[in-house]
């Protein structure tokens, strides 16, 4: 200890060495506490290290969650359970567990516009940060691009050793691509390096009889298909569109509204 310090001061620098920051923030005030309620030092020790262990558990969910690109809204607290089926529903505890990512296995949402696709697997992604896992939400046609980029750059390598580092992406709206042949290849290239090692979460408009729209090549389409489909779960979400019935109900609002107020105006004297 430096002369100069007092002995506050040294244990704060000294845990900071340690990196046991909240052990420096928390430990006076848990000290009062122990005194007040007679705690033993083992007791003292192990509040301590529970407040370090929780807070960095917390930042880790923090950094995971700004690094997921994932939709902030779209959440299992806002999801519309009622909106899907009685089979979705129940898959839905089970994915967000996360077990299927130990077997690297894939998720697959299927269905049409408006059908809840995206926010599901959403929803399913921010569960999984809570549970310690590292995901991935990116736009199918922003990765085809960086992929492509970094193809030309000759980092391809590079660039699925760092999406390898993530134990889910998810892959939205690949039903939207219309690929060129360079396209094709660098996404398949992705889907195939992660096959049996990672999983991939994927949302599609389009059914899997429909993918030669996306892959082009009959070969292709069914290797691809192959990979995804061999160890994964599949979720088809029907019934009506959310985003037609929200327009729907708001049309339906300001015809109301605009008949209460003609309603009012027909009255003035």
């Amino acid at each position: 200890m430096n002369d100069l310090q007092t002995p506050s001061e040294s244990l704060t620098m000294l845990l900071r060495t340690l990196r046991l920051p909240t052990f420096g923030q928390r430990y006076e005030d848990l000290a009062l506490v122990g005194e007040r309620q007679g705690w033993s030092f083992g007791h003292y020790l192990h509040q301590l290290s529970e407040a370090e262990v929780e807070e960095r558990r917390r930042r880790r969910i923090e950094r995971a969650m700004k690094a997921s690109g994932l939709p902030a809204e779209k959440t299992l607290a806002t999801l519309e359970l009622k909106r899907f089926s009685t089979t979705v529903r129940r898959l839905l505890p089970t994915l967000c567990e996360g077990d299927f990512i130990h077997q690297a296995d894939n998720v697959l949402a299927f269905g049409l516009p408006g059908r809840g696709k995206t926010h599901i697997l959403c929803a399913i992604g921010h569960e999984l940060i809570q549970r310690g896992y590292r995901v991935l939400f990116v736009p199918a046609f922003r990765l085809v691009q960086q992929l492509l980029i970094a193809k030309r750059d000759l980092k391809l390598e590079a660039m699925l050793r760092k999406l390898d580092r993530f134990d889910v992406v998810i892959l939205d709206d690949i039903g939207y691509i219309q690929q060129d042949r360079d396209e094709m290849e660098v996404l398949f290239t992705f889907l195939a390096e992660r096959y049996e090692r990672r999983s991939v979460m994927v949302t599609s408009n389009l059914v899997l009889s429909q993918w030669d729209k996306i892959f082009k090549d009959p070969m292709t389409t069914a290797c691809a298909i192959e990979r995804l489909v061999h160890h994964s779960v599949i979720l088809e979400l029907t019934g009506k569109s959310y985003r037609t019935e929200v327009a729907q109900k708001r049309n339906a609002e300001n015809a109301a509204q605009a008949a209460t107020a003609k309603s009012t105006e027909d009255k003035k004297p």
